[in-house]
């Protein structure tokens, strides 16, 4: 079935269409971004002071790396911090777990997905919003969070995570911490980017700073901390 749909989706990005189709489907789509685009501001507007956490959903409750994101949102929680997630299972469901147990702000970006993504029960039911698109959810990840915590997952996980050390690079926000958690998993990564992508000028020296390399919950809410005693805290754009 879902290789039929596959089919289905190129076989009609080369159909011709006439001006008629194509300016109603347009529009539409126009209303339905709008609308989405307007959700999500209206609801993390009003929410305050938020760190985005990333990571695998297909991560289970008894993996060390579930049982860590559970841990830094609770503390990052007991900081003050709200914790913004995508909402689903895995790492997403741990981090809303930690911060929803610590009494803390538990904020749910879901994307309906066909195999994996679900919305987990340790959303704040007032703040768990929905998304057909991706880049929109992206948005609204960069925009009310304010520092990033990086557990490993895979494309999806890699995807939030260039987005945002590129937003920062280019200065599109500020230079918001970003943390990478668990040094093992990264480490193939770390030395391709520190070596080979440096080494052929795709990228300088100085944005080895843009991240931080971490372990423990307590190395990455003191990341955290010890950047926001410097500033205050506000929307990235």
């Amino acid at each position: 079935m879902a290789e039929e749909n596959t089919d289905d989706r190129i076989a009609k990005a080369f159909a011709e269409k006439d001006w008629n189709e194509i300016k109603t489907s347009n529009s539409w789509q126009i209303f339905k971004i709008m609308a989405e685009f307007v959700d999500g501001f209206e609801k993390l507007g009003k929410i305050g002071p938020c760190v985005s956490i990333f990571g695998s959903a297909r991560t289970k409750p008894d993996h060390k790396y579930y049982k860590l994101a559970e841990e830094i949102a609770s503390k990052l929680t007991k900081e003050g911090y709200g914790v913004i997630t995508g909402g689903g299972p895995g790492i997403m469901e741990a981090a809303n777990k930690g911060a929803k147990e610590a009494g803390g702000k538990s904020v749910g970006l879901n994307i309906e997905l066909p195999h994996e993504q679900y919305a987990n029960p340790f959303v704040d039911a007032d703040k768990l919003i929905s998304f057909d698109y991706f880049f929109i959810r992206k948005v609204m990840f960069m925009k009310y969070a304010q520092g990033f915590i990086v557990l490993p997952g895979g494309f999806g996980t890699l995807d939030e995570l260039f987005e945002a050390m590129t937003l920062i690079q280019t200065n599109k926000i500020g230079k918001f911490p970003i943390v990478w958690v668990g040094t093992e998993y990264w480490s193939g990564l770390l030395n391709w980017v520190k070596t080979t992508m440096t080494e052929e000028k795709y990228i300088s020296v100085t944005d080895h700073e843009l991240f931080s390399v971490v372990d423990t919950a307590d190395e990455a809410v003191e990341i955290i901390d010890n950047f926001y005693s410097k500033y205050l805290l506000r929307p990235n754009f």
